[in-house]
């Protein structure tokens, strides 16, 4: 049991706020009430203790493959192929491999299309919170992305003012 709030409470907390993360319930309690109580909090799946290690395993993959989130490490955008195991990006079998960091910070702007990072969160994320770089680098390196991928219709990275990044894949 967690203390303060009950993981039904702390479901419906979430998805008050719009949360789209996947939730897995691990809980003793294993009546048909139980379980429905958590599915009407919100959930997306529930498993009773004591647990088996594989079929834990299994259930949060099935969860990640229902929200669409892969393990292959690569974004696919329209025709665009956007590979971590090789840091590059293709289109119609064009082939360009990008500096690390570069790399990183358009995958990382990629993964979660439309969410805003800051230049704060970019530094600590990509270059590291001991970095003595200033949040300038993350301006530096957005120029060279989008002037890399100008004219590529299937993504384009956003400034907000005041506040950092965001990516947007075309509709």
């Amino acid at each position: 049991m967690m203390p303060n709030l009950d993981g039904y409470e702390f479901t419906k907390t979430l998805r008050e706020g719009n949360a789209e993360l996947s939730v897995l319930m691990v809980s003793a309690k294993q009546l048909a009430e139980d379980r429905k109580k958590g599915f009407l909090a919100g959930i997306d799946d529930y498993m009773t203790k004591p647990i088996d290690i594989e079929e834990f395993l299994l259930h949060v993959k099935a969860l990640l493959r229902r929200a669409k989130i892969n393990d292959e490490k690569r974004i696919v955008i329209g025709d665009v192929i956007v590979d971590s195991e090789s840091m590059t990006v293709s289109r119609n079998g064009q082939v360009q491999e990008l500096p690390q960091k570069e790399f990183l910070l358009l995958y990382k702007l990629l993964s979660y299309p439309d969410k805003i990072f800051t230049r704060i969160q970019l530094m600590d994320e990509i270059w590291g919170m001991d970095c003595e770089t200033g949040w300038e680098t993350v301006t530096v390196h957005i120029a060279r992305l989008r002037k890399r991928f100008e004219g590529w219709q299937e993504f384009e990275i956003q400034s907000i003012r005041g506040l950092g990044y965001k990516a947007v894949k075309a509709k």
